[in-house]
């Protein structure tokens, strides 16, 4: 018997790789259109804000080679206080740039004022301790030698102090009582000051004339940082009358330590 002869479509796999091959030149021809058109060749840089940083390099080249996520990181080393940098294509001839800046939640006195985020980063910014309601962090000179804006920092004191912080801004109980000052004089030894309202009720033989500005000072120590923000939460709300009287809380122990400043 003959062998039966496997017909293989032989026509049809012709026609689809003459189709591939035509893809790949229609899609290289328009792709060289795209690099090499003036048309888009980038023109503007545009965002919404005023730009802290020189963008005019990008002027003149193709919006198409261009590494947006490459150029967004060269870009954020001339940006300290920027998280985040993201470019955009705006077609034809135009970059639009969004910078993410950094949220000061306290400033850090060293050589001189810096901005602090969160996280640790230290930067410049437009705003002034002294009209920013953001708590002042001190005593850590020795432990930051030649702070640069834009790097970050840590440690145990720094942590310790930023995380009191964070923890205050998220209790309701203290919204009346703000953190003004952070002085941080060990890790065991870090003392909150917050401003108190002068109306607090004292007997009219102890009565005196109130100073300039009063605070309550509540010292911390390492370890257990949220609880011991939900104590000093509770004891000033559950002593909010008398807290004019109260010359510090001490959180450094098991148990916490209220002490007056009428007792010897």
């Amino acid at each position: 018997m003959k062998k039966r002869k496997s017909n293989f479509p032989a026509k049809p796999a012709a026609i689809v790789l003459i189709i591939l091959l035509a893809s790949c030149f229609i899609l290289g021809y328009i792709w060289r259109i795209l690099t090499t058109a003036e048309y888009f060749r980038v023109r503007d840089i545009v965002s919404k804000e005023v730009l802290s940083v020189d963008l005019s390099y990008l002027k003149g080249k193709n919006i198409f080679e261009l590494n947006l996520p490459q150029e967004a990181a060269n870009i954020i080393g001339g940006c300290p206080d920027c998280s985040r940098i993201r470019l955009a294509r705006v077609l034809p001839d135009r970059i639009f740039v969004e910078l993410i800046r950094r949220k000061p939640v306290a400033f850090i006195k060293l050589y001189r004022y810096f901005a602090i985020d969160g996280d640790g980063f230290i930067f410049q910014s437009t705003l002034e301790p002294d009209n920013a309601a953001l708590p002042v962090i001190t005593g850590l000179e020795t432990k930051i030698f030649g702070p640069k804006p834009g790097k970050r920092y840590a440690s145990n004191e720094l942590s310790a102090a930023l995380l009191i912080i964070k923890e205050a801004a998220k209790s309701r109980l203290l919204n009346d009582y703000k953190i003004q000052k952070l002085i941080v004089g060990g890790i065991d030894n870090i003392t909150v000051q917050i401003p108190i309202q002068r109306g607090y009720q004292v007997s009219y033989t102890d009565w005196k004339a109130p100073k300039e500005k009063e605070f309550l000072e509540v010292k911390f120590g390492q370890g257990n940082i949220r609880d011991k923000v939900v104590i000093m939460a509770g004891l000033i709300n559950q002593e909010r009358r008398n807290l004019g009287t109260i010359k510090y809380i001490d959180l450094r122990f098991n148990e916490p330590v209220i002490k007056f400043k009428d007792v010897k």
